[in-house]
């Protein structure tokens, strides 16, 4: 059985708003052997592209590094405006183990990658997730407040020296959180009203850190190019909270202040069970198995 890691690095940059950027790094992504580009997805609101890279610990580590290396010598942080929190021109990079390796490996590989980030392109990081050493690192939100703007304050504190580099950012590329974690899904809830406050209420309702829901992370923000409100999540355990309890939550919230939800998104990949829960849930499945009921899981590992 071969071993897996999932990457799915986090950029400043979206297709949209520089295409030949995001094109180099979708170039970098391809050309390291041993790895496949599963995914892209870019917003030109939230100024930000995601990859979805899988491939062998050795390819995976390489991949990370050349594209961070790719985004330190093209994305320029003091010129970049986006909806979507940021800090670093590579913002965020997670390591998901997927097959035949442990959480352990993927923080063993963090590790290396950020070491090697800071020597080679003077980009400091933070561990984040399973990954952290410090308590106060293990959670995104918390590493990224003050955004790329006060970050170099923000280091200066004695709980925020970053765990690979100087207490300073790289003027350019800034900062960047490493780490491993089980898999997240991102997903946004497109709301049917400009009024961002509405969104930004249903946020601080069904996050975590407000009371909400315990693995939901929200904020709410303005798609200027649509004119309408989202909430955008992070669902880092799916299976603790469901995605349908953040779209019900969503809808019931929304019809308190007379708005619809006109849609939603995934940004990037999700397991299928995520699916498969929504589907179970919104049917109504009596007695339902999936890993009996379901084709597609009788055929992995066929000939």
């Amino acid at each position: 059985m071969p071993k897996l890691i999932e990457c799915i690095p986090n950029f400043s940059v979206s297709e949209q708003v520089d295409p030949v950027v995001f094109q180099g790094l979708v170039d970098t992504a391809n050309a390291v052997a041993g790895c496949t580009l599963l995914n892209t997805h870019t917003d030109g609101d939230h100024n930000r592209c995601v990859l979805t890279v899988i491939g062998s610990p050795d390819a995976i580590e390489e991949v990370a590094f050349r594209l961070c290396k790719k985004a330190t010598e093209t994305i320029d942080m003091t010129k970049h405006v986006g909806k979507h929190p940021r800090m670093g021109a590579t913002d965020v990079m997670p390591f998901v183990p997927m097959m035949d390796v442990t959480t352990e490996d993927c923080v063993a590989l963090s590790k290396r990658v950020a070491k090697r980030i800071w020597e080679e392109l003077s980009v400091p990081s933070f561990l984040y997730e399973d990954s952290a050493v410090c308590p106060q690192h293990r959670n995104l939100a918390d590493c990224r407040r003050g955004q790329f703007e006060a970050m170099p304050e923000k280091l200066l504190q004695p709980e925020w020296a970053p765990d690979f580099g100087e207490r300073k950012i790289h003027p350019t590329a800034g900062i960047v959180a490493i780490g491993a974690r089980m898999p997240l899904i991102a997903y946004n809830v497109n709301l049917d009203t400009s009024d961002v406050e509405i969104a930004k209420k249903i946020a601080k309702a069904i996050r975590g850190s407000s009371g909400g829901f315990r693995y939901c992370k929200a904020i709410g923000l303005l798609l200027e190019e649509r004119n309408i409100a989202q909430v955008s999540m992070n669902m880092v355990n799916y299976e603790g909270t469901p995605l349908y309890y953040a779209f019900e939550m969503i809808r019931a919230l929304a019809e308190r202040y007379g708005v619809r939800i006109l849609s939603s998104e995934l940004v990037g990949m999700t397991p299928a069970k995520a699916m498969i829960d929504c589907a179970e849930y919104y049917l109504k499945l009596e007695n339902f198995n999936d890993k009996d009921q379901v084709l597609e899981y009788h055929l992995i590992g066929m000939e």
